[in-house]
């Protein structure tokens, strides 16, 4: 597969489609190895690849009995194929779209992993302290609980996105922006943050507007905050698996709980379907139902 190939496609992720960075990277990385594998069996032209080429690729992946790939894997690395070609069909360099009828492997129906109130409120106990970066890991652990933003979406919050008290406005994947509400547990978090922790990192650093500040001035990481997250489960005890998307999860599994509109939490989560967001609607199913076996004297 040559670049000539495979950087316009990316071009177009990135400017047209508005694709972030990292997204485009990970789209680079899954054209790389598909690249590679095309190269091994002789095939350096996009538009000569054949369906069967495209099947055999999928099996490759799936096949390799030292590192087999998981499902989901393997449907993310086809979607990055099936949208390179797709897209060289679209710009006239391809006659045919050979990755049109090549099905992803079935996944397995995964539910999102999310902790219950009380743990919740054990992990933002457990960033107590009145030291600057204990300050700093409660203004972000109650605001990743509050918004249910994405860690990358936190991470990348300037101090003017948090400046109305109620509200935190947050760029999304794709470059959509999205308004959500700020509890007061929050509002107080980042506003001590703000007033006793900010101003000194700043000093340490180069002027910028992040929100998030590391001790030395710079803007917080994704790794300086999943450390932060795993740093707070570990001093509360918390045995469940804890990943940058847990306070996402439980924001939105509790929310659905507590008897809010499926519609309402896409719009808060910012997802482009409501199907996405309806996947948390079973994990609520599930927690009812546990809950009626264990309290009804006729359930089971």
């Amino acid at each position: 597969m040559t670049p000539s190939a495979v950087e316009p496609y990316l071009r177009h992720l990135t400017i047209e489609r508005g694709l972030s960075g990292n997204t485009v990277a990970a789209y680079r990385r899954d054209l790389d190895r598909y690249g590679e594998w095309l190269a091994a069996r002789g095939i350096d032209d996009a538009a000569s690849v054949t369906e069967q080429d495209v099947v055999d690729f999928v099996a490759s992946l799936r096949g390799d009995p030292q590192h087999p790939m998981a499902a989901s894997s393997v449907a993310r690395i086809l979607s990055s194929v099936r949208g390179l070609h797709r897209f060289l069909v679209t710009e006239g360099r391809a006659a045919a779209d050979p990755t049109r009828d090549v099905r992803p492997p079935k996944l397995a129906s995964r539910l999102p992993k999310a902790i219950s109130v009380e743990e919740v409120q054990a992990l933002l106990d457990a960033t107590g302290g009145d030291d600057p970066v204990a300050l700093r890991d409660r203004a972000l652990l109650e605001l990743l609980y509050a918004t249910g933003a994405r860690v990358s979406e936190a991470v990348a919050l300037n101090v003017d996105d948090v400046q109305d008290a109620e509200v935190v406005r947050l760029l999304g994947k794709g470059g959509k922006q999205r308004i959500v509400p700020v509890g007061s547990y929050a509002r107080e978090a980042i506003g001590a943050y703000l007033v006793r922790v900010r101003p000194e990192f700043a000093a340490r650093g180069r002027s910028t507007p992040a929100l998030f500040l590391g001790p030395r001035g710079a803007r917080m990481s994704r790794q300086s905050a999943w450390l932060a997250i795993r740093a707070a489960a570990e001093r509360a005890g918390i045995r469940a698996e804890i990943s940058p998307h847990t306070l996402r999860h439980s924001f939105a599994t509790h929310l659905l709980a507590g008897g809010a509109d499926v519609r309402v939490v896409q719009e808060l989560l910012g997802h482009s379907s409501v199907a996405t967001t309806q996947i948390y609607t079973l994990v609520t199913v599930d927690t009812l139902r546990d809950m009626y076996t264990a309290a009804h004297p006729r359930a089971r």
